[in-house]
């Protein structure tokens, strides 16, 4: 849990600070920032997780492609908070950081009980 947290921090803090660069810098609309961001952190966090937190090395491709099916459904989560919180009038940055918190633990649930589990043991992280 505290591999996953750390990393969730920093994949989150990509994810964060690529929407900031993309809404001030680029002045790319927030859900597209969102995209971008998340894409970026969900890919991130998959291969640390891999190595860190679960330690399973097999089935990569597999494991990565239900691990962006895991990031697909924090990302509609995502994008569901962000546009309520940009027509109730916040700021899109306030209402990014209040949606990776949702988002952060309702992946780890999914991703633990899911994307990191062993086929052979039916446990989490078993595998090397």
């Amino acid at each position: 849990m505290i591999s996953y947290g750390v990393i969730g921090v920093i994949s989150a803090s990509t994810d964060a600070a690529i929407f900031w660069l993309l809404i001030t810098r680029a002045d790319l609309a927030p859900q597209g920032a969102n995209v971008v961001g998340i894409g970026c952190g969900i890919t991130m966090s998959f291969w640390l997780n891999r190595a860190f937190t679960f330690g399973v090395r097999d089935r990569a491709l597999a494991r990565f492609a239900v691990f962006w099916g895991v990031g697909l459904t924090g990302l509609a989560l995502s994008a569901l908070v962000l546009e309520v919180g940009l027509r109730l009038g916040y700021p899109a940055m306030n209402v990014k950081l209040f949606s990776v918190v949702i988002v952060a633990a309702a992946q780890f649930v999914l991703n633990r009980s899911i994307t990191f589990r062993s086929k052979e043991t039916g446990k989490v992280g078993v595998d090397r």
